[in-house]
């Protein structure tokens, strides 16, 4: 049985989309728990791709083909994980703030915590303090992540923190924010609870930021 498990994590990391779809249906009919397929396969894939990011031996490119594959994975396993209970890490709404058009870190981040044991609402780019706070009302969430990749709209996180604080949810959830411009400084200054400079390092952040 550990073999599927193997079959799965490389495949992941080689971003073998097919491969990994057939092996995930495999497992299940199999009667592997769905639960064991996330964590042994999905979940060590995407730890080790984070790890390759991180020793530079993997990049950007690589990472997305090896989360394009863990997703198409996710997308078989979901309906199992649901009906067996298993419940997720935790529950991310994440979003590229107002004015703000750019997506692929976002993008990645939200599929590095999918492979981690997150479940993610994705609202998008250029999403305003209103829409932030729309989401939360109707979605039970441990974190709001807040993405910028340009000086002239690090403001709006700002902008954000201030609306949560003054509906009085601030003090429900946990604030991951990061992007090119962003710094452990401004995370500091506008009272985020933890700054990512990248995508593998946003999972660590997240992890924390739960336990």
């Amino acid at each position: 049985m550990s073999q599927i498990l193997d079959d799965i994590r490389d495949g992941i990391i080689e971003g073998q989309v097919d491969h990994v779809v057939s092996r995930v249906q495999q497992a299940l009919d199999e009667e592997l728990m769905p639960g064991d397929i996330l964590n042994d396969g999905l979940i060590a894939a995407m730890a080790e791709v984070g790890r390759r990011y991180e020793a530079k031996e993997f990049f950007v490119p690589e990472m997305l083909i090896a989360a394009s594959a863990m997703k198409k994975g996710m997308n078989v396993l979901k309906p199992h994980l649901v009906s067996s209970n298993v419940k997720p890490r935790g529950t991310v709404i994440a979003g590229t703030v107002k004015g703000d058009l750019h997506d692929i870190g976002k993008n990645l981040v939200c599929v590095m915590l999918e492979g981690s044991g997150f479940e993610i609402y994705d609202l998008g780019v250029d999403v305003s303090a209103e829409q932030f706070l729309e989401a939360l009302r109707s979605r039970e969430a441990n974190i709001v992540a807040m993405s910028a990749l340009l000086t002239t709209t690090m403001v709006q996180m700002r902008t954000t923190m201030e609306a949560l604080s003054e509906s009085g949810v601030r003090n429900q959830v946990k604030v991951l924010i990061g992007g090119a411009p962003v710094n452990e400084r401004f995370a500091r200054e506008i009272g985020a609870d933890g700054y990512a400079p990248d995508a593998y390092q946003s999972v660590q952040v997240a992890n924390s930021l739960v336990e």
